[in-house]
């Protein structure tokens, strides 16, 4: 797409998430501020034709790849969004601040002040209405300091350490201050003279403390204009209201459940998809498996190379007529290592790809909605279908919204990131995906 073709509505704003599940939720947020929001997967290719937007937002699986190449991918995903004609970028990670001590959200935020010849920005991952909140620069997941939480078991991204001070400074360029709860309960004109301080005095990044919502409105109302920001979903929905309450956009009334001229089946077969091994997953998957059919992912057949997807498939064909069905890896710590031993460092590549064609096989045999618990599976799943653009209706639960893909026949699909829902979301899920039309 070009500048040319959003002419009539020329996007506000411009979005690069670190995983496709971040990318759903962000956008998910900003439907629910009134924003129109298109959902690209990957930057799109030459030629593809996208309805006009107040937002577009672009997910990359730049997470856990190497440094540079998440680099790569972000800055040509920043061209490519100034080039539609967006007038600010928000680059989104998670509310965990997944990363390891060599990046990759210090180097990606790095590049992007670099492209933009910015000094400057702030970084809030805060996302109070899950649980994840700032204080004195700390990341805590409900009582938890992000250290104390399960976020320590990740196998990719261990998270071991709570300050986002240190966890910035180990992995990006220049100094990392803080803007503290004393400041951030002041308000707006306390933040931004903060945050001028800051800037004044040479520091590159500011940690910007959260305990609710309504200093995140603070803290996007100190911000208004810039032409980067950082963080998590709940910031950029914050920067969303205030653009609105200020005339830069007209809120849609609502989205529609699925994009322009197409129609979701009048009946659709459903299945869920779980690779996430979160505690919160685990028990999403846990209560689900006590009321449906249910397909564990075996990692030693996977190691004794026997076709563990077609299994899957075969054993879900004959229960699909009655009602939806669990596929799952979803494991704990133990079992977590257990897979790596039998199948290598690529362990969990190996499942995606499994569960991406279990996906295939499932919707050949007529699923046409998809709930997937992960983020890495979502990616899977969602490259495994090609599918390339996501329509965005209204959340489930804070950070989940539905979505439809933008193919003929559509897909309706709810994509979650693994620490994100109730113990009851699946079912949920399930039964917001029966009540499209």
């Amino acid at each position: 797409m070009t500048a040319e073709r959003t002419a009539d509505r020329t996007p506000l704003l411009g979005c690069i998430a670190d995983d496709l599940t971040g990318a759903i939720d962000l956008s998910g947020s900003l439907v629910r501020e009134g924003m129109r929001v298109i959902q690209l997967i990957g930057i799109p290719s030459q030629g593809q034709e996208l309805p006009p937007a107040d937002a577009i937002v672009v997910a990359q699986k730049t997470r856990s790849i190497p440094v540079a190449e998440a680099v790569g991918q972000s800055v040509r995903s920043l061209r490519w969004l100034l080039s539609a004609g967006c007038r600010s970028i928000y680059f989104k990670y998670c509310s965990t601040f997944d990363s390891t001590a060599e990046g990759n959200i210090g180097p990606v935020t790095d590049a992007l002040l670099d492209e933009f010849r910015e000094e400057f920005t702030v970084l809030s991952p805060a996302f109070p209405r899950t649980g994840r909140t700032i204080y004195l620069g700390h990341l805590f997941v409900g009582t938890d300091l992000l250290a104390d939480s399960g976020m320590r078991f990740h196998p990719l991204t261990p998270m071991t350490d709570s300050s986002l001070l240190r966890l910035m400074a180990r992995q990006s360029r220049g100094k990392v201050g803080l803007v503290g709860y004393p400041v951030v309960s002041r308000g707006s004109d306390a933040i931004g003279d903060e945050l001028g301080r800051l800037r004044s005095a040479g520091y590159r990044y500011a940690v910007v403390d959260a305990l609710d919502d309504t200093h995140l409105a603070h803290l996007a109302e100190a911000t208004a204009g810039w032409r980067l920001l950082t963080g998590g979903s709940a910031l950029a929905a914050a920067a969303a209201a205030v653009a609105r309450e200020r005339g830069a956009f007209t809120p849609a009334a609502r989205w529609a459940a699925a994009p322009p001229g197409q129609r979701l089946p009048e009946s659709g077969r459903a299945a869920v998809l779980a690779g996430s091994c979160s505690s919160a997953t685990l028990a999403q998957v846990a209560d689900m498996k006590s009321r449906y059919p249910a397909f564990k992912i075996d990692e030693a057949a996977l190691a004794r190379g026997e076709d563990v997807a077609d299994a899957a498939i075969r054993w879900a064909l004959p229960l699909l007529p009655s009602g939806p069905v669990l596929v799952f890896s979803s494991t704990d710590p133990e079992g977590t290592a257990r897979a790596t031993q039998l199948l290598g460092p690529d362990a969990g590549e190996q499942i995606e790809q499994t569960l991406g064609k279990v996906a295939r096989g499932l919707v050949a045999a007529g699923v046409s909605r998809l709930v997937v618990a992960g983020g890495e599976t979502s990616g899977a799943v969602t490259g495994a279908l090609g599918i390339r653009s996501l329509h965005v209706g209204g959340e489930i639960e804070p950070g989940v919204p539905v979505t439809v893909s933008a193919d003929d026949p559509p897909l309706a699909l709810v994509l979650k990131s693994g620490n994100f829902g109730s113990t009851s979301f699946l079912e949920k899920a399930l039964r917001s995906l029966e009540s499209l039309t």
